[in-house]
């Protein structure tokens, strides 16, 4: 295989990017991409160059080096970009790279190759970002990025946090964590929309937590709860509050 057809299959696979999604950002006709990978056509310098603008590297790196013999030599290049700026870099996890994470969220290069951005207001901590979907958490609207500190033990969690949970039956998901004084090995998830009900975790099944820091969301997305849905939520707390009652008595 041609230097830069297996470079470009390499680097695919390094971003975990489908065929369709590496052939999207390269702005060709997946067919075309598999053409190239599979060694039955040479890719066009213009293709190569949107390769090399992605993955800040240059011409003469994909066409005449084997990246994938020199992973070290790669990502080192990568790490001295971004401690160049002299901030500290926030991998962002995009709700389509959550599978993904799960399986890659300790391995090093995976991490390395999520994109990044900086926060001037923080600084000095271990930081990783991720996109939320759904209303689970309004008022914070679906689609918003929540950026999170890292927590190292589970025990320093204050109730009623507002966290990043990685979990292996759950995922990833954006909840208020509340700990249980009768079982330590239980976590109990709440939504700040209370039409959605707590539900509980066991503590090994946790992989990762950050601790919420911001949140982002685009200004017109904002979403506020109507009539409708505040005379649900009313009717749902007080059935809660009835089934309560009834478990005390």
């Amino acid at each position: 295989m041609a230097i830069s057809n297996q470079n470009m299959k390499y680097l695919r696979k390094l971003r975990g990017w489908t065929q369709e999604e590496f052939a999207n950002k390269l702005r060709i006709k997946r067919s075309l991409l598999g053409a190239y990978e599979e060694q039955r056509a040479e890719p066009r310098i213009d293709v190569l160059e949107v390769v090399c603008d992605i993955f800040k590297l240059t011409l003469d790196d994909v066409l005449r080096k084997d990246l994938s013999d020199n992973k070290s030599n790669y990502l080192a290049k990568r790490r001295a970009i971004k401690l160049a700026t002299g901030r500290s870099d926030i991998p962002f996890v995009p709700v389509k790279a959550a599978a993904g994470y799960l399986a890659g969220y300790a391995d090093p290069e995976f991490v390395d190759e999520l994109n990044t951005f900086t926060l001037p207001m923080l600084s000095g901590g271990n930081y990783r970002a991720f996109e939320i979907i759904g209303d689970s958490m309004l008022p914070t609207p679906s689609g918003s990025v929540i950026v999170g500190e890292k927590i190292e033990n589970v025990d320093d969690v204050k109730n009623n946090t507002a966290c990043i949970v990685v979990s292996r039956n759950e995922g990833i998901v954006y909840k208020r964590v509340q700990k249980s004084g009768r079982s330590k090995n239980k976590l109990t998830l709440v939504s700040d929309n209370p039409v959605f009900h707590p539900y509980t975790v066991n503590v090994e099944e946790v992989i990762e937590m950050w601790q919420a820091q911001v949140v982002i969301s685009k200004a017109n997305t904002q979403q506020r709860l109507d009539m409708h849905q505040l005379a649900n939520i009313v009717t749902d707390l007080q059935e809660q509050v009835t089934s309560m009652k009834k478990r005390m008595n």
